[in-house]
């Protein structure tokens, strides 16, 4: 049987949240690729979210009745959330390889990843994401308190490392017993 196809649809850009009502679209979306959270009553998109759905033309985002172009919604995102840009970069890439990300803010990250055909609450995700821009740097101490973070969460560590033409690369950390 094939998979139903969720027609575009409007959300919501209100300050520094995105929604939208508990549509038929919406719950399809969320159903099949998980995007957006269901709260009280409509889903919540995360900004990142937002944008991607924008550009794969799944969504029209609205800022009171105005439909927002993909420039303005990322310079109006780039107010909100710091290093919008090089989240967004990370973001989308991982979900054009096929896997399902959401926030990790609770873990003290930007990101949790689930590995493939894996979604939230079928099991735990397998990853922290730290994007960072090439040309920024941390302290081993920084780099401690990442990967620490990422073993008592029992997650690895990956280092989403974005260039100045947005392409990614990833860096792996774990702990390991010797």
């Amino acid at each position: 049987m094939a998979e139903k196809k969720a027609r575009k649809y409007n959300i919501i850009f209100s300050k520094d949240r995105v929604y939208s009502d508990q549509t038929k679209e919406a719950k399809i979306l969320y159903d099949q690729s998980r995007f957006g959270e269901p709260v009280e009553g409509k889903f919540q998109y995360s900004l990142v979210e937002s944008l991607l759905l924008l550009e794969k033309a799944r969504v029209n985002i609205l800022d009171k009745k105005k439909k927002l172009k993909f420039d303005d919604f990322v310079s109006r995102a780039e107010k909100v959330e710091k290093n919008f840009w090089i989240k967004y970069c990370v973001f989308s890439d991982l979900r054009n390889r096929g896997y399902i990300v959401k926030t990790a803010l609770k873990f003290g990250a930007d990101f949790r990843v689930y590995d493939r055909g894996i979604k939230p609450g079928e099991d735990h995700a397998k990853w922290i994401v730290y994007p960072v821009k090439e040309s920024s740097s941390f302290t081993w101490y920084d780099f401690a308190a990442k990967n620490r973070v990422a073993h008592s969460t029992r997650k690895k560590l990956l280092l989403a490392v974005v260039d100045d033409e947005g392409d990614v690369s990833y860096w792996e950390s774990s702990w390991i017993k010797p």
